[in-house]
């Protein structure tokens, strides 16, 4: 099993950035009813308000190669699509479990 765990800093007001985050949540949370080889996924927003970064998620997949399936599947590309325009940072580990 590999968990890919990925945390995004936002940029704009925070109104925008928790707007975005929100859609960013819900078709991320969709996605493993359209990615085979998703097995689950857990978003989270922060609620430190003296922390610098926005959204954290853990999903979970069998292998390490799986991180480039479900990362290339269209379903992703276009929940990854939401946040684009005010992505400002992103920080990625994976590793297997």
């Amino acid at each position: 099993m590999t968990k890919h765990i990925v945390m995004f800093k936002l940029q704009g007001s925070d109104d925008v950035r928790r707007e975005v985050a929100l859609r960013f949540k819900d078709a991320l949370e969709a996605l493993p009813e359209q990615i085979d080889v998703l097995q689950s996924i857990e978003v989270a927003l922060n609620q430190n308000p003296v922390e610098d970064w926005d959204i954290v998620l853990t999903a979970v997949v069998p292998t390490m190669a799986d991180v480039a399936t479900y990362a290339q599947h269209p379903a992703h590309l276009a929940a990854a699509s939401i946040i684009k325009d005010v992505k400002q940072l992103r920080a990625c580990v994976d590793y297997n479990c």
